[in-house]
């Protein structure tokens, strides 16, 4: 299972699309994608297109956006705790929490906001 960022999601659906062969090498090799609440959050407050928005609903639909809830909360809260300097990166953390409450590794095209965050596995796109 793979938990996508922000960063990727915004990086393969908008603009050039730098990781949308990425994202299809990702579909088409069986691997399982979700998509964090948090990270829809970041997505929508975004200047969006209607044809974005229609491939991100084709791909994650909304009402599949995997939620933020007591297990997350509690596991965001120690990496808050365990990472220096924690302040400004709460989002992070709380979608890096996503992923390691569901063994899954994370899809970040921001891999230094991660690599301190220990127990959280990193992505490596294929294609």
């Amino acid at each position: 299972m793979i938990v996508i960022d922000t960063s990727a999601l915004i990086d393969a659906l908008t603009g050039p699309r730098r990781s949308a062969p990425g994202l299809r090498a990702t579909i088409a090799d069986g691997r399982r994608l979700m998509l964090p609440t948090l990270v829809l959050f970041e997505w929508l407050r975004g200047p969006r297109s209607p044809e974005e928005l229609e491939a991100q609903e084709a791909l994650f639909p909304r009402e599949r956006a995997i939620p933020f809830g007591l297990e997350e909360a509690v596991i965001a809260a120690r990496l808050y705790s365990e990472v220096a300097r924690p302040r400004g990166r709460e989002v992070d953390l709380a979608i890096a929490a996503s992923a390691i409450s569901r063994g899954a590794s994370l899809w970040t095209l921001n891999r230094e906001d991660f690599q301190d965050i220990v127990g959280l596995e990193l992505h490596e796109p294929v294609g």
